[in-house]
C-alpha cells in the first residue's frame, strides 16, 4: 500500500532523527546532511557489515585508513587534476547550474523557462582545493580526495613490506570522499560529503579473469545478508561509451530507488593502470616480486568500490512500507513500518513495561540492562503500548519485550516481531538466545 517516495523517505527521516539536513537553523547548506540518532546507527550497522564481510571472512584481505589530505602528485598521477569534470552550463536569466550533458539545451530553462538562456558549456573540476600552510599559493595546494581508492594505490608497498601479505590481496578501507558536484539532488544520492566503502584486490595479469567474476558474485551476496530484495537488484555492464580507457571490463550494481534505477556499487577490472601511473610519478616502480617464482610484475586491481552513505539510503527505500491493517475490533489503520534486517536495523529490541507501578518499570530497567551487552535497546513507557508498538516499527525495531503483571509472577515477558506483529511468551533467560535466533534465521515477510 502506499508507493515510496523520496519525500516520504525525506520526511520519515526528519521526524525520526535518521537524516536532517545540515545547518538548518541557518536555512540549510546544500549537497550536506547531518546522521541523526537513528542515521548515525544503521550507517555504521551497515559499515560493520560490509567491514567484517571484506576482512575478517577473507584471509587475504587487510585494511587501511589513509588520510583526506594527500600530496597534488597523487591526484596528478591518477588524472583527477586534468580529467576529473563535468560539463557546466548556467542560466544567464536566473543563474541556476546545471551539467550539460544532462539536460536539452535547445529546450527552455528547466527553472525560468526562458529560452536561449544558456552559457557556453565549460568544464568544472570537481575537487575541493584547499591550502596547507601559512601561505595560500600553487606550492600549497592541496585537495580533499574526491575517493578513497587512491589512498590505497599509494601505500600499496608500505602494506606489503609490513603485513607479510602475497599477490593475490586486497585492502580495504571506508572513509569520506568529497565532491564539488555542480547539481545535488535526490536527498543523500549525490551530497558533496559522503563515504565510500572501497576494496582493491591485487593480483597477478591474467588472474583477472579469474577474480572479477567471483568479486561480482561476492558482491550482490553481500546485499542478501543486508536483507535487500532481489528484484530491487539489477546488474548493468558498462558498454563502450562508458568504459574508463585504462578498463578492461566494468560492472555496476544497481538498485531501484524511487527515482529509477541508479548506481549502488561498481566492479571494475582496472588493469596495471594505477600502479603504473605512480610508478611513471613517483619515480619509484610500484612493481611485485613473486616469493616463490621471483618474477616482477605490476599487478592488476579488480576494485569493489561502493558508496556507504548510499547504501543507507539503499536500505531506508527498500524497508519502507505502509501496511493497512485491522485491530480485533475491525478498525483500519495504516502503519508505517521500516523492514530492516534485524542486523542492521538502529534499535533492536524496544524495552515497553506495560505500566510505570507496581515495580514494572523497575522490573523493565532489569530487563534492559540485561539485554543492552547484546542488542543496542530502547526504553519507551509512554503512552499506550500500541502506539509504543508503532514508534518502534517506524524506526524498523525488529523486536519489542512488554513486561506485564505476568513478567513479576512467572518471569516471562511478551517478545512482538515486527515484520508480523506475532506475539509470544518468552522466559526472561531464553530472551538473549530467542532473539538472536531469529536474527539468523530472519527472512522478510
Amino acid at each position: 500500500m502506499g508507493e515510496v517516495t523520496m519525500d516520504k523517505i525525506v520526511s520519515l527521516c526528519k521526524r525520526r532523527g535518521f537524516i536532517f539536513q545540515s545547518s538548518e537553523i541557518y536555512g540549510g547548506l546544500n549537497g550536506a546532511y547531518d546522521y541523526g540518532p537513528m542515521g548515525v546507527q544503521l550507517k555504521n550497522n551497515i559499515r560493520d557489515m560490509w567491514w567484517k564481510e571484506m576482512t575478517q571472512l577473507h584471509e587475504n584481505i587487510v585494511g587501511l585508513d589513509a588520510s583526506i589530505l594527500m600530496a597534488s602528485k597523487v591526484w596528478e598521477a591518477s588524472g583527477h587534476i586534468s580529467n576529473f569534470s563535468d560539463p557546466m552550463v548556467d542560466c544567464k536569466i536566473c543563474k541556476s547550474r546545471f551539467r550539460s550533458d544532462q539536460i536539452d539545451l535547445t529546450k527552455p530553462c528547466p527553472v525560468c523557462g526562458n529560452k536561449d538562456s544558456f552559457t557556453e558549456p565549460k568544464n568544472f573540476n570537481l575537487m575541493f582545493a584547499t591550502h596547507i600552510g601559512a601561505n595560500s599559493d600553487d606550492a600549497s595546494t592541496v585537495y580533499l580526495r574526491p575517493e578513497t581508492a587512491q589512498g590505497i594505490y599509494v601505500n600499496f608497498k608500505n602494506v606489503v613490506a609490513s603485513s607479510r601479505v602475497k599477490v593475490p590481496f586486497g585492502i580495504a578501507q571506508v572513509g569520506k570522499s568529497f565532491r564539488n558536484e555542480i547539481t545535488t539532488k535526490n536527498f543523500i544520492f549525490r551530497s558533496c560529503e559522503f563515504e565510500q566503502m572501497e576494496m582493491q584486490f591485487f593480483c597477478q595479469p591474467g588472474s583477472d579473469d579469474t577474480w572479477f567474476p567471483y568479486w561480482r558474485e561476492q558482491r550482490i551476496n553481500f546485499y542478501d545478508k543486508l536483507g535487500i530484495r532481489r528484484d530491487h537488484l539489477r546488474w548493468h555492464q558498462h558498454g563502450p561509451n562508458e568504459l574508463a580507457f585504462y578498463a578492461k571490463d566494468a560492472y555496476d550494481i544497481e538498485f531501484l530507488f524511487p527515482m529509477g534505477w541508479q548506481e549502488l556499487e561498481g566492479v571494475h577490472d582496472r588493469t596495471d593502470y594505477d600502479l603504473t601511473q605512480h610508478s611513471k610519478f613517483c619515480g619509484k616502480t610500484q612493481d611485485y616480486m613473486d616469493p616463490v617464482t621471483h618474477e616482477k610484475y605490476i599487478p592488476y586491481v579488480v576494485e569493489t568500490s561502493a558508496g556507504l552513505t548510499r547504501n543507507v539510503l539503499m536500505a531506508l527505500c527498500d524497508a519502507y512500507e505502509e501496511e493497512e491493517i485491522t485491530d480485533e475490533k475491525g478498525k483500519t489503520d495504516t502503519r508505517t513500518v521500516m523492514h530492516f534486517h534485524p542486523s542492521i536495523a538502529p534499535i533492536t529490541v524496544g524495552i515497553l513495561p506495560l505500566v510505570k507501578k507496581d515495580g514494572l518499570a523497575e522490573k523493565a530497567k532489569e530487563i534492559e540492562k540485561a539485554l543492552r551487552a547484546d542488542f543496542t535497546v530502547f526504553y519507551d513507557q509512554s503512552g499506550a503500548v500500541g502506539r509504543r508498538y508503532r514508534r518502534m516499527d517506524e524506526i524498523g525495531t525488529p523486536y519489542c519485550v512488554t513486561i506485564d503483571y505476568d513478567t513479576m509472577e512467572n518471569d516471562t515477558v511478551t517478545l512482538r516481531f515486527r515484520d508480523s506483529m506475532k506475539q509470544v511468551r518468552v522466559p526472561v533467560a531464553e530472551l538473549v538466545a530467542t532473539m538472536k535466533a531469529a536474527t539468523k534465521d530472519y527472512k522478510r515477510v
